[in-house]
C-alpha cells in the first residue's frame, strides 16, 4: 500500500488566503453544515454558492454570506432568484455553465464539492485545472473518474482533502506517519450497518421508504441514507478510498462498528492499529478539511468514556446486503464498471424513493446492469457520462 504523499493531491497548502471558498451544493446536508462552520469562523469568506432548486434557502444564504456569484440548475429558477436578490451585488448563473463558473471563481482558493451525483465531475476537474484545492464530499467524482482526477491533482499540485467522515478519519490517522516512511498495510473502513443491521433478507421484503430513512446514528440526505441502509454507500467509499490513498482493493476491509464511534482505522505491518474516534458529527471532518493542517475548537458533544459502555465490531453481511460485494466486483473490473454501479444505484434509489420498486430491487438493478455492461478500460469524461446515460435509459425502459 502506498500512503498519500505530498505529490499525490493530499498536500495542505495552508495560508490565510486559502480561507476563501466556493461551495457546490450549498443547500444540502454537507453544504449547510459547511456554512455553519463559516458562521462560527468569520475568517472564512464565501465567494460563490451553487444549489439545485432550493432557491428560498439559497437566497437566505446569499443574503447572509454575500457571495459574488450564485448558480442554480434551471434557468427558470435562476430568473426567480435574480428577481429575489436584485437588491444585492451578486450575479446568478444557471446550468452546467453556472456550476463551472462557481468551480473556477477567481477569488476562491478552495472548492467544497458537496453536490450529489456525477454532475460534480466536470466542475471538480475544472477547479483542479484552475489550481483550487478540493474539499471532497462528492463520492461519485472519484468512484467514476478517479483515474483522471488523481493524476490531474498531482500535475496541478492541488490538494484533495476528504470530507467523508471515514476518509477524513483515515487521512487524520496518516498524519505524522509519512515522515518516517511508514506505510500502512491495511485500511479498515468502518460502517454503522444502517437501520437494518442484523436482519436477514426475508425480513426486508416489505421495507418502506420511511423505514430505510431512519438511520440510527447519522443525519444525512435522503439518497445517502438509503445507500447507507443497503451498504452501497460503503461500497462507494471503498472505491473512493482506493483512489484517495492509492491502495490495492484487497487491502481495504470493511468493519461494521454499530456505535459510529470509530470512524475508520489503519493497520501497520507490525500489527499496530491507529483509529480516529469521535461522536457522529460531520462538522468535524468538514472543518478539518477547511483548516488543514490546523485544528480549531468545534462546539459539540464530546465522547464520554464513562458513559460509553462498549464499542463492538461485526463482519458485514453481504448475503443480505449484496451491494457491498457488487461494489468490490465493480472496482475489481475497473474501467467504466464503477460508473455502471454508481449510475444503477443512483437510479434504483430514486425509483425506490418514488415507490416504483421495492427495497430489495435496488441491488438487483445494480447486478443486472453490471452483468450487461461491456467494460471500457480507461474511459474519458465523455465516455463516463455516456455510460451513465446508457444505464439510466436501460433502467427506465425496464423498471
Amino acid at each position: 500500500m502506498q500512503a498519500p504523499t505530498d505529490t499525490e493531491g493530499l498536500r495542505g497548502k495552508h495560508t490565510e488566503e486559502r480561507r476563501k471558498i466556493a461551495i457546490l451544493g450549498s443547500t444540502g446536508s454537507i453544504g449547510t453544515q459547511t456554512l455553519e462552520i463559516v458562521r462560527r469562523n468569520r475568517d472564512i469568506a464565501v465567494t460563490a454558492l451553487a444549489a439545485g432548486s432550493n432557491i428560498r434557502l439559497l437566497e437566505e444564504q446569499i443574503r447572509e454570506f454575500r457571495p459574488k456569484l450564485a448558480a442554480v440548475w434551471s434557468e427558470e429558477k435562476a430568473r426567480e432568484l435574480r428577481a429575489a436578490v436584485r437588491d444585492l451585488d451578486v450575479r446568478v448563473a444557471s446550468g452546467m455553465e453556472g456550476l463551472l463558473e462557481v468551480a473556477v471563481q477567481p477569488d476562491a482558493q478552495m472548492l467544497v464539492t458537496a453536490i450529489v451525483g456525477m454532475i460534480g465531475i466536470r466542475p471538480t476537474i475544472e477547479a483542479i485545472r484552475a489550481g483550487k484545492d478540493i474539499a471532497l464530499a462528492n463520492k461519485e467524482t472519484l468512484v467514476t473518474a478517479g483515474h483522471l482526477i488523481m493524476p490531474l491533482a498531482r500535475d496541478c499540485q492541488v490538494s484533495i482533502l476528504p470530507v467523508d467522515s471515514e476518509h477524513s478519519a483515515i487521512f487524520q490517522c496518516l498524519q505524522g506517519e509519512r515522515a518516517g516512511g511508514n506505510q500502512p498495510a491495511k485500511i479498515l473502513l468502518t460502517a454503522s450497518g444502517g437501520p437494518f443491521r442484523g436482519k436477514k433478507r426475508e425480513e426486508l421484503q416489505h421495507i418502506q421508504v420511511e423505514d430505510a430513512l431512519r438511520h440510527p446514528n447519522w443525519k444525512m440526505g435522503r439518497k445517502v441514507t438509503i445507500d447507507s441502509s443497503t451498504l452501497a454507500n460503503k461500497g462507494l467509499e471503498v472505491m473512493e478510498a482506493k483512489w484517495l490513498f492509492q491502495v490495492d482493493l484487497e487491502r481495504i476491509q470493511v468493519v461494521v462498528q454499530p456505535q459510529s464511534i470509530i470512524h475508520s482505522m489503519i493497520e501497520y505491518e507490525d500489527g499496530a492499529v491507529l483509529a480516529q474516534l469521535g461522536t457522529p458529527d460531520m462538522k468535524l471532518p468538514i472543518q478539518y478539511a477547511l483548516y488543514y493542517p490546523e485544528r480549531r475548537f468545534l462546539a459539540g458533544e464530546r465522547l464520554d468514556f464513562w458513559k460509553l459502555s462498549e464499542i463492538t465490531f461485526e463482519k458485514p453481511d453481504t448475503d443480505t446486503f449484496p451491494a457491498l460485494a457488487l461494489a468490490y466486483q465493480a472496482m475489481g473490473a475497473g474501467g467504466s464498471m464503477p460508473t455502471v454501479f454508481n449510475a444503477a444505484n443512483e437510479k434504483a434509489v430514486s425509483l425506490f424513493l418514488d415507490r416504483k420498486i421495492g427495497y430489495l430491487d435496488i441491488p438487483e438493478v445494480i447486478r443486472q446492469c453490471m452483468e450487461e455492461h461491456r467494460v471500457i478500460p480507461n474511459p474519458t469524461v465523455e465516455e463516463i457520462l455516456g455510460v451513465e446515460q446508457e444505464v439510466y435509459e436501460r433502467i427506465q425502459g425496464r423498471w
